[in-house]
């Protein structure tokens, strides 16, 4: 890392414009993919892909699946970069993100910011052109909420800025489903609210793990603030409410059993572990559920799209409708 910041500072100093640009074509693609956080976009991409297999009567086109996982590579990786852009001052002071393109000096912040925003942009026109524009303003929607609720109102001010924040993350069913069926039903309202319930517990065990880090930075997470046994019970607390809110849809009939026996088994395992990390809270154990909790939202949605393949909603199941009060000018 700081071999490739010292080739462009060589590079700027000599004045070479030749060199310079060499340097960037060596490193620059780099940090900008660095900026969308590709690892994390994986897991919002497959929340957002399930819901579309199971919001029609049929497998969307190949076509639909492209335009709509891009849109979402787009707007992830620029709510992603817009945030490391208002975070540049405090990343620094954290181990797991001194090593950014900002504060390790790789790239200037106006550069992050007009990457950021281009990317913003294109997943709205992406989205747009390519599903419809429900899906365009549900993502435009999660980007909004991730930096300006999230990052800009909550997170260095508020204990509950993962609790409130962490329903950016949850936008992602909605998309899927909106591109297939140009509405959000019921179905997708829970996926929305199992992801929301799921994001304090899983981001409050990385908290235990980082809080001096927090601490450093000035940001109030819960261990900071509340102490860890506070956040160990809280962590109990959201993963019962999880596995309550995961158990609902069966009843309401908008899932059938396949999903249920899913859901059950990740949801014993996520309570026990939790319990586990209240009875002995080592590192090995906050880390272990820090680990699973990946996995669990990982299968959980793998398990409503396999379901899916054997059930399908009974017409006296509750459900609603929420459509934009417009037509867009622009129909697929």
């Amino acid at each position: 890392m700081q071999l490739r910041s010292t080739i462009l500072e060589e590079a700027a100093l000599n004045e070479n414009p030749q060199d310079l640009m060499r340097a960037y074509a060596r490193i620059s693609w780099r940090d900008l993919v660095a900026l969308t956080k590709p690892r994390i976009i994986a897991l919002l991409l497959l929340t957002t892909l399930v819901p579309m297999f199971l919001a029609g009567p049929q497998a969307p086109s190949g076509w639909l699946i492209l335009w709509v996982m891009l849109g979402g590579f787009l707007a992830a990786g620029g709510a992603n970069a817009l945030n490391q852009y208002l975070d540049r001052d405090i990343d620094h002071v954290m181990v797991r993100t001194r090593q950014r393109p900002l504060p390790s000096n790789r790239m200037q912040p106006k550069d992050v910011l007009i990457f950021s925003l281009l990317l913003c942009v294109a997943s709205f026109v992406v989205l747009w052109l390519g599903a419809n524009l429900l899906t365009a303003l549900l993502s435009t929607a999660g980007i909004v909420y991730y930096v300006w609720i999230y990052t800009r109102l909550l997170k260095r001010t508020s204990t509950q800025n993962i609790v409130i924040g962490g329903a950016a993350g949850a936008i992602p069913p909605l998309v899927g489903w909106a591109a297939v069926a140009n509405e959000v039903s019921l179905l997708p309202i829970f996926m929305f609210l199992i992801i929301f319930y799921w994001t304090p517990p899983h981001f409050w065990a990385l908290a235990l793990m980082r809080q001096k880090e927090y601490r450093a930075a000035g940001v109030p997470m819960l261990p900071v603030v509340a102490g860890e046994k506070e956040t160990y019970r809280q962590i109990v607390l959201y993963s019962i409410l999880l596995l309550l809110i995961c158990t609902m849809p069966v009843f309401l009939g908008l899932l059938g059993p396949v999903y249920l026996l899913g859901s059950l088994a990740l949801n014993w395992v996520f309570v026990w572990q939790a319990l586990d990390i209240l009875r002995s809270p080592t590192n090995a154990n906050i880390w272990r559920l820090y680990k699973f909790s990946l996995l669990y939202l990982a299968l959980l949605f793998l398990a409503m799209g396999i379901d899916g393949l054997f059930y399908s909603i009974p017409d006296t199941a509750v459900n609603l409708s929420l459509r934009l009060p417009f037509r867009s000018p622009i129909q697929q």
